[in-house]
């Protein structure tokens, strides 16, 4: 079992998606843990909604592509996730795989650890929030170093969503136990 990090987005319905998200992954990974919800505004300088965003984490036996086409994308899919050229679009839930254990590679479809993580608050700061102490393995770059480099004023908790959150990992960590 290899434990890996998703990010999960969402500024349409996202009380509902986020959550849906989480429990269709649990049919297919064990769901550890949970960072904070926080309310993000949109990349790109859209008039849109603002997102809510959070990091989990997960153990799987998938590997990284296969979890990421075969399951990720289908969840997506599922809850009406729409793709365009727009890449800053609204999304009903955007999943994405940010690590996968120690592995680290670039590929076209697929670059582990994402970039991204070095590049966004709401990528760094709550994988730190889950795991502190986490190396990233292609440069062993410690995450807390990453995530203290960000201002936080543009990242609101909400705090109801993440109780709700909280709860739901720990409802679905004790049937998987």
């Amino acid at each position: 079992m290899t434990i890996a990090f998703l990010s999960l987005g969402s500024n349409i319905e996202p009380s509902r998606n986020i959550f849906e998200a989480v429990r269709l992954l649990a049919s297919h990974v064990k769901v550890l843990k949970s960072s904070r919800v926080y309310l993000t505004a949109p990349l790109g300088g859209k008039s849109q909604p603002d997102y809510w965003n959070c990091v989990i984490e997960i153990e799987t036996n998938t590997e990284p592509r296969k979890l990421k086409s075969d399951v990720l994308k289908t969840i997506e899919e599922k809850l009406g996730r729409k793709r365009t050229e727009d890449k800053f679009a609204s999304r009903t839930i955007d999943i994405d795989l940010i690590l996968y254990g120690e592995e680290h590679f670039s590929r076209v479809e697929l670059t582990i650890p994402d970039p991204q993580i070095r590049e966004r608050a709401f990528l760094a700061v709550p994988l730190y929030e889950i795991e502190p102490n986490l190396l990233l393995p292609d440069t062993d770059e410690p995450v807390k170093k990453i995530a203290g480099r960000f201002k936080r004023e543009r990242m609101i908790e909400l705090k109801n969503a993440t109780k709700a959150l909280k709860d739901l990992v720990g409802s679905l960590a004790e049937q998987d136990s």
